[in-house]
């Protein structure tokens, strides 16, 4: 296992063992830049933690069901099941909050993480399905055939 696996399992550890924030914010380098599904692009280590902070907070049981785990060169990369119940506000773009549904969620995603020779991620990027956490969570209308 190279050095790109082992940060990427730490960061998979960090958010599913009791949102630990602080190793959350050591693994990512100052400058680190995020795209997310729901959070668009975040620039800087404080908005990527303050990204994964308000997700652990809907989310704090989260669980990772790993289904594939690669590493290229400097760059990891994961896919699995994201999955929990979320018992804590949903914060929205528009930095409003929603309260808990209280419902379980179940999501495919993929992620990359790339890291520098310091051992810090400094791209990273998160893709999921944000219409079907909607629809699981209750705020979005199910599709129709």
């Amino acid at each position: 296992m190279g050095q790109a696996r082992e940060v990427m399992d730490r960061l998979t550890e960090a958010l599913t063992t009791r949102a630990d924030l602080k190793v959350i914010g050591e693994l990512f380098a100052d400058d680190a830049v995020a795209v997310t599904p729901d959070g668009g692009e975040l620039r800087g280590r404080d908005s990527i933690v303050e990204y994964w902070r308000q997700l652990t907070d809907a989310v704090p049981e989260g669980r990772y069901e790993s289904l594939h785990a690669y590493e290229i060169g400097n760059t990891a990369i994961d896919e699995g099941f994201f999955g929990g119940r979320n018992t804590g506000p949903i914060q929205l773009p528009t930095g409003e909050s929603l309260p808990a549904t209280n419902k379980e969620v179940r999501l495919r995603g993929v992620d990359f993480a790339t890291i520098d020779e310091d051992g810090r991620i400094v791209d990273y990027r998160l893709y999921f399905d944000e219409m079907e956490f909607l629809q699981q969570l209750g705020l979005a209308p199910d599709e129709t055939p």
